[in-house]
């Protein structure tokens, strides 16, 4: 029952999490943008984009730790 409760909270999790990622917005311009003056890489994110790195973090988290005890075999 728990093992199942858990496998179905993985999948959705992780679901969840491709999504969070897809969410963000890019960072700079790749490789290109080493080069170039810099300043826009440094900008503090966003309130916005600070509450999607929490979630982001937190539901990696999460998926992670379900990962390790599903696959651990410690609820059998």
């Amino acid at each position: 029952m728990i093992i199942s409760f858990l496998s179905w909270a993985w999948v959705i999790s992780g679901i969840l999490l491709i999504l969070l990622v897809l969410l963000h917005s890019p960072k700079g311009d790749g490789m290109g943008g080493l080069a170039s003056s810099g300043s826009s890489m440094f900008t503090s994110a966003s309130s916005a984009e600070s509450t999607l790195n929490r979630a982001t973090w937190t539901c990696l988290i999460f998926f992670l730790t379900v990962a390790v005890i599903l696959s651990a075999g410690w609820l059998k």
